[in-house]
């Protein structure tokens, strides 16, 4: 039975053995075929791709043969285009934006086309797309690009006014929608009476008016002798009526009233200087009438199926703004300014004046042609100067400076002057890379200051401690006013001191610590600077609103000296209204606390310009003392360079060439008057550890770089250990580089070496050992990689432990913490202790978040974050924040 049950068992095998090969012959045969079938196949599609390539070629051979035979007379055409384009609009009717300026025409001259875009022709220079308008007709916008509409409408309009002369273009504008705001560039003409704003529901009397003003030039100034203005003005040589162009930006639907009238401005008013430019307001049909469609895929002239254009972007705004308050001021200036070298003493007299009693200079011409003079002294002691923007405010201080700077050496008198709005026209009182020159009494220049109010407060502290001082001195020698103790201490430098404030509202916006401060330390100059020679010179364009003068008259009484420019407010006394009928280039001055008696109407001398007050500047600078040193320049937009930092240059090996003892990192520098750097000492106690806090990369990288190299400058090559931990990958250039200038200093561990520095870190903590430094770029994305390499609880109970004994043996920790929270977790929990912590710097993270347990007192420090500010507390130095500015990249 066996037997049989093998030899079926055989007979089995055999039989499926015999299958097998032959399913593996019949395999290989399906796969032959199947790779002849594919080699045919790809033959077949390599000769189907070789048809289109011929036919190709032969297309491609063909169309350049055709492109080669019209490229030139392309090219030649746009060219003629281009250049009859120019002579239709010439000047800034057809100007590029960048260096645009307004250039009138010529009288009697025709103003010509007005560029909107232009039309782009491959192979040869864009070609301006114009629309005609003054004199010519009427532009109507429609499309669904609100922003390409918006862009025409400010480009016609800014064209339009700056091809005039200065008023001859007056504007109305009618926007029920926005109010006003589609035209807000604009709104500087409205001071000259060049714009005006219709208010909704005000269409119909609008359009009434213009169809009156037609009726009006068609009657009595064409009176059937001439077809339209263009024509008279080419006859005469001189336009007697100005253009009045209405911009209609949408509405509710016209009645019939309406329509009527549209229709005949359409008609005539094109002749009679009376012009549309409508958007979201149907026009007739008519030859006078250019449309312009501004679709999102595209903008046409002429209609939908017009002449495809790519429009022109909108004129900058602060171009339009500049524009229009220009040609304002042209239109309302009165007489023309003095020259500002009658401000000026003799060069033979230049400072041959003393200033022990006061201060005394003219700031302009009074009615009957005699100067006007300002004193400071010890009545009046201080000044509160007024006026608008655009009314000369800064031109006054100019003049003012210039004729004091004039007359007083730097021995007599020196300047400190604070900018609280941004622009850098006072940055030319101190050394620049244009002019190496700068005015020898100026001895602190803060400009874009209009986000750093602790610089104003430091200004002020400043001057508090140069008061204690001269209170010190006027004690010791038993006098009580400058002049007595200059007379009995001769030797001292005692000059008087103007602090020219501007915009000062900003330094006393709202009701924080800063706020409270400043206007506790500008009281308190105010009332005793007189009697030591410190005055103030507070400008603004409005002193409403100033809430930390709330419930202080006392200070405001103390600036009796008032000077109040066109249209200034609450400047004067409250019933003297003398500055609003003031014309430009005048000031009322006032040393009587702005009572009607006691005002005095001045013309000023136009002083800001470069020119002006460059010859006057290199005529002082040449003047100046051997040992006199620039201005401190205080620019709030730049960033400082840490090589650049005195207290970094000031750094160096000791003599002995041994380790510091107590080295120092530099984080930042101060927002004060010294230009002074934050620094850090790191001497072996407890908690000398820095912890960055934020998530803004550059800032935190360059905090801990500017440390890392100002450490690494007081050692011995050799004799410091610098280990860099990059965590993060948009960190990883800046601690690259720094690790690289260190070189065989520096030691660099990433994401999968951070735990064995931690651990070789931790073990070495058994002596003194050499100086070690810590910098950890982004230390809580460790936790990762620690918990992976020993278990997450040991990882970070290391970091402690190095924080914790590190500094007692030269091993300090500089880390860069993404958040609070995070650090507070890498420590321990919320409620760990942070002693270990003995300093930090602040980025994007507010007060609130800082809490009892990093800042003294309750609820954390009042600290708002802003860009490439940071707050900077030491536990064993401060009682409160400094807040500074990161030094910028070191390479």
């Amino acid at each position: 039975m066996a037997d049989r049950r093998g030899q079926l068992a055989r007979q089995v095998r055999d039989t499926l053995a015999e299958a097998l090969g032959a399913t593996r012959t019949r395999l290989s045969a399906a796969q032959a075929e199947l790779t002849a079938g594919r080699e045919r196949l790809a033959r077949v599609q390599r000769a189907a791709a070789a048809v289109p390539e011929r036919v190709g070629a032969q297309r491609d051979r063909r169309i350049a043969e055709i492109d080669a035979r019209y490229s030139t007379r392309i090219a030649e055409l746009a060219r003629r285009a281009a250049d009859a384009a120019r002579q239709e609009a010439p000047g800034c009717a057809g100007a590029d934006w960048a260096g645009w300026t307004p250039t009138p025409a010529r009288r009697a001259e025709p103003p010509g086309a007005l560029r909107v875009g232009t039309v782009r022709i491959d192979g040869v220079d864009p070609v301006p797309a114009l629309v005609p308008l003054l004199d010519a007709g009427h532009v109507h916008l429609s499309g669904d690009d609100r922003a390409g509409c918006d862009a025409v409408v400010s480009a016609l309009l800014l064209r339009a006014v700056g091809r005039a002369d200065p008023g001859a273009v007056r504007l109305i504008g009618y926007d029920p929608e926005q109010l006003g705001g589609g035209l807000a560039g604009f709104a500087p003409l409205g001071t000259a009476g060049l714009l005006t704003f219709v208010g909704p529901g005000g269409l119909s009397p609008l359009l009434d008016d213009l169809v009156e003003q037609i009726r009006r030039v068609n009657e009595t100034v064409l009176a059937g002798e001439y077809a339209s203005l263009r024509e008279l003005a080419a006859a005469t040589g001189r336009r007697p009526e100005p253009w009045r162009v209405a911009v209609l930006l949408g509405g509710d639907e016209l009645n019939r009233h309406e329509r009527g009238q549209l229709d005949r401005i359409v008609r005539a008013g094109a002749a009679c200087g009376v012009h549309l430019v409508v958007h979201g307001v149907p026009l007739p049909e008519d030859p006078t009438v250019t449309r312009v469609v501004a679709g999102v895929s595209g903008a046409r002239i002429g209609g939908s199926a017009g002449l495809p254009v790519r429009l022109d972007p909108p004129p900058p705004a602060t171009l339009v703004t500049e524009t229009c308050r220009e040609i304002a001021a042209r239109v309302n200036a009165g007489p023309p300014p003095t020259p500002f070298a009658d401000l000026l003493p003799p060069p033979e007299l230049m400072w041959r004046e003393d200033s022990a009693d006061g201060l005394t200079a003219p700031i302009g011409e009074g009615p009957q042609g005699r100067p006007v003079r300002l004193t400071l002294g010890d009545y009046p002691p201080h000044a509160l100067i007024g006026g608008p923007s655009g009314t000369g405010k800064t031109n006054l201080i100019f003049a003012w400076i210039g004729a004091l700077a004039a007359r007083y050496s730097p021995a007599e008198l020196e300047f400190y002057l604070l900018d609280f709005k941004e622009g850098v026209s006072f940055a030319r009182f101190a050394q620049g890379r244009r002019d190496p020159s700068w005015l020898p009494h100026m001895r602190l220049v803060g400009i874009n200051v209009n986000t750093d109010r602790e610089f104003g407060l430091a200004l002020l502290r400043f001057l508090a401690e140069e008061l204690r001082r001269r209170a010190d001195a006027a004690k010791k020698h038993e006098v009580t006013k400058l002049a007595e103790l200059r007379a009995v201490d001769p030797t001292g430098h005692w000059p008087r001191i103007v602090a020219v404030v501007d915009e000062f509202q900003m330094l006393l916006a709202g009701r924080d610590v800063v706020a409270r401060e400043a206007a506790d330390l500008l009281e308190d100059l105010a009332r005793r600077g007189r009697s030591q020679g410190i005055h103030l010179v507070l400008a603004s364009q409005d002193v409403r609103g100033i809430e930390a003068l709330w419930g202080r008259p006392a200070l405001v009484a103390q600036f009796t000296l008032r000077i109040a420019l066109p249209k200034a407010l609450r400047i004067l006394a409250e019933r003297n209204d003398a500055a609003q009928s003031l014309p430009r280039w005048h000031a009322v001055v006032n040393a009587e606390s702005g009572m009607v008696e006691g005002n005095e109407v001045a013309r000023i001398p136009s002083a800001s310009d470069w020119e002006t007050w460059s010859g006057l500047q290199h005529r002082l600078w040449r003047m100046r003392p051997a040992d006199a040193a620039p201005a401190r320049l205080f620019d709030g937009d730049a960033i400082p360079r840490l090589a650049d930092a005195p207290d970094f240059r000031a750094l160096a090996v000791p003599p002995d060439g041994t380790v510091p003892r107590n080295p120092v990192a530099l984080l930042g520098e101060i927002i004060d008057v010294q230009s002074r750097s934050a620094a850090l000492r790191l001497p072996r106690a407890p908690g000398r550890n820095l912890a960055v806090l934020g998530t803004r990369v550059d800032e935190a990288c360059a905090v801990l770089d500017a440390a890392a190299r100002s450490l690494a400058r007081q050692h011995p090559p050799g004799t410091a250990r610098f280990s860099i931990a990059c965590l993060d990958p948009d960190a990883d250039p800046i601690a690259r580089a720094l690790y690289d200038d260190l070189a065989d200093d520096a030691a660099w561990y990433d994401e999968e070496t951070v735990g064995e520095l931690m651990a070789e870190t931790a073990d070495a903590l058994t002596g003194p050992g050499s100086p070690h430094y810590l910098l950890l770029f982004a230390v809580d994305a460790a936790a990762g990689a620690l918990a992976a390499r020993a278990g997450r609880r040991t990882g970070l109970e290391q970091l402690r432990r190095i924080m914790h004994d590190g500094p007692e043996r030269r091993t300090h920790v500089l880390a860069w913490w993404r958040g609070v929270a995070r650090m507070r977790a890498d420590l321990g929990g919320p409620a760990a202790r942070t002693d270990q912590i003995g300093a930090w710097v602040a980025l994007d993270a507010h007060g609130g978040e800082l809490g009892a347990s990093l800042y003294p007192g309750t609820g954390g420090p009042d600290w708002y974050p802003r860009p490439w500010r940071g707050l900077f507390f030491d536990r064993a130095v401060h009682r409160t924040g400094q807040v500074i500015i990161p030094y910028g990249p070191s390479r």
